[in-house]
């Protein structure tokens, strides 16, 4: 890409795993996918730049990812965000590109460009979670690859479930971390007790990280449903409110439904007393991985 004349920068470049605990941390990562298109389009979801079989093709092939196109101001939101990715990780000032003037407002919906991170403020993307689920009223369908909750987001489900609200949550059947796979299922028991409905998708790895509720409101991007997603990866995520879009959006997680094995009490039940020990055990030690 460079010999082609794209400017190309490293995003918390690690360097020398050995020298650098002492001047910084290791175990932060940009996570965030971010497209911009002459300040006018941006795409936002879970995909990134490889081709889906990449890595995982002989066990756990294809990625199975959602991407939304968006185009307005909601374009120049994410381009701020990628500015100030660019301008950290790099001495080049791109301020100009922030200023470019933007064609006139056309008809749409109310959108916003949640970006997230461990130097921004603590817990916003739980919190942002755990806003919308407790906002539902009718129904909420959670699709995400890696599901290990802190103890408020995993009540906030629960509470769903238990007040009424239809309440799914979709996982992949075999994961690409068998400890993350481990630990999910410790969370298993409680969501199913509280009438939460799991799905464990078994059409490739699941990675789409989607929320929708009521029919209205959808929240997709690049977060996770885990400790790491919410205090050490910086994120984007785009919330928007639009019937029609998505409507979009919830036929697609219905389409991974329709690919997945429903989880049970009586399939949880059937788990061996090691293995129910195995999956508790993980989930004590995922925090600190």
């Amino acid at each position: 890409m460079q010999n082609a004349g794209v400017n190309v920068a490293a995003a918390l470049p690690i360097g020398n795993p050995l020298l650098r605990p002492p001047v910084g941390r290791v175990d932060l990562r940009n996570h965030r996918k971010i497209v911009v298109v002459d300040s006018r389009i941006t795409y936002c979801g879970s995909q990134n730049f490889a081709d889906p079989e990449f890595r995982v093709k002989a066990k756990y092939a294809p990625w199975v990812d959602a991407v939304i196109r968006f185009e307005g101001p909601i374009a120049r939101q994410n381009e701020h965000l990628f500015a100030g990715d660019w301008m950290a990780y790099t001495d080049e000032d791109i301020n100009d590109v922030l200023h470019q003037p933007m064609s006139a407002a056309q008809p749409g919906f109310a959108a916003q460009v949640i970006g997230t991170g461990p130097t921004q403020r603590y817990s916003a993307m739980p919190t942002m979670f755990e806003s919308l689920i407790y906002s539902a009223r009718r129904e909420l369908v959670i699709s995400t690859p890696y599901y290990v909750p802190d103890e408020p987001l995993q009540n906030a489900i629960c509470a769903s479930a238990l007040q009424g609200v239809k309440t799914t949550v979709i996982v992949p059947a075999r994961n690409d971390s068998w400890i993350v796979q481990g630990a999910s299922r410790n969370y298993y028991p409680d969501l199913l007790d509280a009438g939460v409905e799991i799905f464990e998708y078994v059409g490739g790895l699941l990675h789409t990280k989607s929320l929708t509720l009521d029919a209205e409101i959808t929240l997709i991007g690049s977060a996770n449903m885990d400790r790491r997603s919410f205090d050490l990866d910086y994120e984007n995520n785009i919330l928007f409110r639009d019937a029609e879009l998505t409507a979009d959006v919830r036929q697609r997680q219905q389409q991974y439904i329709a690919k997945s094995n429903s989880v049970t009490r009586e399939v949880v039940a059937a788990w061996s007393a090691p293995h129910r020990l195995w999956n508790n055990t993980l989930a004590m030690l995922v925090p600190i991985l």
